[in-house]
């Protein structure tokens, strides 16, 4: 039988089992992703014609597929965020993404360079990929849709967290690349870098972000108003504000990651109780749930057909360090004068989730650069969102019950939309 009818049909069936699995599984201490992944390791273990899974290392269509998913995941993540957009509402995430992303990406790039003997390029690129929290596999410590208007610090942080720091890490991809590339030919690569890399491009996907996202809350909420304007009703326009932000972004040479997630908070601080929100929101989340079904399904094969063979037990030892030791230690600073409880920091610290954005950050440098060190990066990245994928697809649900018993109790107080999550 053709493969592409067979993986056809796998992935509908999968994608199918959405419908209900999602609500079963939370019913166990078992999150729905580590099942899809078990079933990728399992069709791609039994007699299958499959297509290969190695397009997940790296080449195009791993760039794209894993893309997509990232940038559909940045705008569901954007339209359930409620809290005001400021310094002062957003302080704890600022802090994660600048402070703790800064303090994981140099831990790990010293020992990737130092433990592991990677050059100092492909040591850089290891702390980047796995930096950034994911927006794809976190839905557990999240919060809910756009209707449920209760926040608490460790949802909203985490949440934030994940939206900002997918773009908020492309920089140090790109300096990876550039080290690679052109660090000892030309002389000027750092300040281009800074200018081109750090400045620019995150410059215009926060401005393009905000300038979309302001033109499209106009076209749908506040035009129908004042004219006889068409009201906007389908929520496929969340995938389309997507597509445009980002591919407006990119054409200017910018981060799109950053322009997506802009657009999506933009968009949310207008009409906030109009419930076309939440039609949004729901469209970009079903789509979203079924790209992840591929893309967990891919992952779980490529474990079984030699994604982690050059996996050392040095690489598993800091994989397991970094989700243990490094990601809370380098959250601890993050979190200094914060109003919150032991048990709320633990959780912020502890559930810095790693997936599907580490795999596109990876197969990205890799499609811009052939790194000599590109299997025993795939090994260690690959086994680390393995880990993650388990460890915290245990926890998460318990750790979250746990915190809402709390604040049934009043021992943690809800966030309303507009209060400030920490002390000023």
């Amino acid at each position: 039988m053709d493969k592409y009818i067979i993986a056809t049909t796998v992935v509908g069936v999968a994608a199918l089992s959405m419908a209900w699995i999602p609500r079963l599984t939370a019913r166990t201490f078992l999150s729905y992703p580590i099942l899809f992944l078990l079933i990728g390791m399992f069709v791609y273990w039994v007699p299958f014609d499959l297509p290969s899974p190695n397009p997940i290392r790296g080449e195009k269509y791993a760039v794209h597929l894993t893309e997509l998913s990232v940038i559909v995941s940045l705008m569901g993540t954007g339209l359930k965020i409620r809290r005001k957009f400021s310094l002062t509402h957003w302080r704890i995430p600022f802090r994660l993404v600048s402070i703790t992303m800064l303090l994981s990406i140099a831990a790990l790039a010293l020992l990737g360079w130092g433990v592991l003997g990677f050059s100092v390029a492909a040591a850089i690129l290891l702390g980047a990929v796995l930096a950034p929290t994911d927006p794809v596999l976190a839905e557990q410590v999240q919060v809910g849709p756009p209707n449920e208007e209760e926040e608490d610090v460790v949802r909203f942080s985490l949440t934030a967290e994940a939206g900002l720091n997918d773009g908020s890490a492309f920089p140090f991809t790109w300096l990876a690349v550039v080290l690679a590339v052109s660090a000892g030919s030309n002389s000027d690569w750092f300040a281009e870098w800074v200018i081109r890399d750090l400045v620019y491009r995150i410059a215009v996907g926060a401005t393009m972000g905000y300038v979309i996202g302001r033109a499209l809350a106009y076209l749908i909420f506040t035009l129908p108003q004042k004219s006889n304007f068409p009201k906007a009703s389908d929520g496929f326009l969340a995938l389309s504000a997507t597509l445009v932000s980002y591919g407006f972004t990119e054409f200017l040479h910018g981060y799109g990651f950053i322009a997506v997630f802009v657009t999506a908070l933009t968009m949310s601080s207008f009409e906030k109780d109009d419930e076309y929100h939440l039609e949004m929101h729901d469209f970009v989340n079903q789509i979203e749930r079924i790209l992840m079904v591929i893309l967990l399904m891919l992952f779980g094969g490529s474990i079984v057909s030699g994604l982690l063979d050059h996996l050392t037990w040095k690489g598993a030892l800091i994989g397991l360090g970094f989700l243990f030791i490094i990601r809370p230690l380098s959250t601890l600073p993050s979190l200094i004068g914060v109003k919150s409880t032991l048990r709320e920091k633990v959780a912020i610290s502890f559930f810095g989730i790693r997936g599907i954005g580490s795999f596109y950050y990876l197969s990205f440098a890799l499609s811009e650069h052939d790194f000599e060190e590109a299997d025993e990066l795939w090994s260690v990245v690959g086994f680390i969102v393995m880990i993650s994928i388990i460890l915290h697809g245990i926890t998460a649900a318990r750790a979250m019950r746990r915190l809402d018993v709390d604040r049934e109790k009043g021992i943690i107080q809800p966030l309303a939309p507009d209060q400030v999550p920490d002390e000023v």
